[in-house]
């Protein structure tokens, strides 16, 4: 039996190379081709590099669902936010949080397509990374050194790319970092600052929130405030931020890892950890419940990961998520497409095979 667990870990992680090496390039070739077309036809562009990341994320989906890491999700239902700009905020306990999320979301229509990541600069640096910087994920340092430096670059990347490439959804960390690296760091400004020393989440940063709620939340002064704003050029008329452009939802999001363990992404990759369910539970809030005021702001986001550890803290005692009210809540297993999975499989590989007979006709034309 052992020899048969390796030999799967084995044969899994081999797979998943494999399809980074026909998945990736394909994706970025595509879009260095259709790049010529921009300047003309920029937003049928993006919209094409919509799809297409879309698809790759759902490639880093398959690979949670062959694993057998089920996903269940429960509380607020977030199709009420679809086609609507949400700031979605979610606590990070592991490098499978992102992956997971991907799997979560795959299934729903327009949502990995019109997604903006926040996350940490290292990213860049992975395989990924060139996919992220053509999509225009946005990539924040850590450290105190850094921090209003990337908070000056995250209002800058809201109105070149965020605004006008028609992006709905963003996703904040905001505890910046992993939950086993903050932890510690966390209690002890929290017994500085009498707040109560959260157990299975950390306190979060509201820097980056509060950037961008000033940005482009609910009540920014729209009347006579023109922006200095850099523009891309799938909009260059775009000088001012209109209302249509305001983030209207905050779509709260609390990640439980089945025993308190997290997942981690070589568990993902490799299947090394047995076959689980992840609890995603979801809170809505209008945008016009956050207030204004910093310093109110900044509590506010408190009580939401307050909420949060206690949330947690029911879960791994009772197994359920508090329901809100009197009304049971029933959890909604994810649920993937095979064939489709199938299908996006076909079209990157022969993507890749057209792709490498393009190289060889040009390699033998000019040499």
């Amino acid at each position: 039996m052992a020899i048969l667990r390796y030999l799967r870990i084995a044969a899994r992680t081999a797979f998943a190379i494999t399809n980074n090496i026909y998945c990736i390039p394909a994706y970025v070739l595509w879009m260095m081709a259709l790049r010529l077309c921009r300047p003309l036809y920029a937003p049928l562009y993006w919209k094409v590099e919509g799809l297409m990341y879309h698809w790759l994320l759902a490639m880093v989906s398959l690979w949670s669902w062959t694993a057998g890491y089920d996903i269940i999700e429960s509380g607020d239902e977030p199709t009420a936010c679809s086609n609507r700009r949400t700031l979605v905020l979610a606590n990070h306990q592991s490098t499978a949080d992102v992956p997971m999320l991907m799997t979560a979301w795959n299934p729903r229509p327009g949502v990995l397509s019109n997604l903006m990541w926040i996350m940490d600069r290292v990213f860049k640096f992975t395989n990924f990374g060139i996919v992220s910087v053509l999509h225009k994920d946005f990539f924040i340092q850590a450290g105190k050194a850094k921090r209003d430096q990337s908070l000056e670059e995250l209002k800058d990347h809201i109105h070149k790319y965020y605004i006008p490439l028609g992006r709905q959804f963003m996703v904040l960390f905001p505890e910046g970092g992993f939950l086993h690296k903050r932890k510690e760091i966390s209690q002890r400004f929290a017994e500085k600052n009498n707040l109560p020393k959260l157990e299975y989440v950390s306190l979060p940063r509201a820097g980056a929130m509060k950037v961008i709620m000033e940005e482009i939340g609910p009540r920014y002064e729209q009347a006579g405030t023109s922006r200095d704003n850099k523009r891309d050029d799938f909009n260059q008329n775009s000088t001012k931020t209109s209302k249509a452009d305001a983030i209207e939802w905050i779509l709260d999001v609390t990640i439980a890892y089945p025993d308190r363990v997290p997942i981690h992404l070589q568990d993902i990759v490799c299947g090394i950890r047995p076959p689980c369910t992840t609890h995603l539970y979801y809170r809505l809030y209008p945008s016009s419940e956050v207030p204004s005021d910093n310093e109110e702001l900044t509590q506010w986001l408190y009580d939401r990961f307050i909420e949060k550890d206690k949330m947690l803290e029911e879960y791994y005692r009772t197994g359920k998520f508090p329901s809100k009210g009197s009304i049971s809540e029933v959890p909604r297993q994810v649920r993937q497409d095979n064939l489709r999975y199938l299908i996006l499989h076909l079209f990157f590989i022969a993507s890749t095979f057209i792709q490498y007979k393009m190289f060889c006709e040009l390699w033998s034309y000019f040499w």
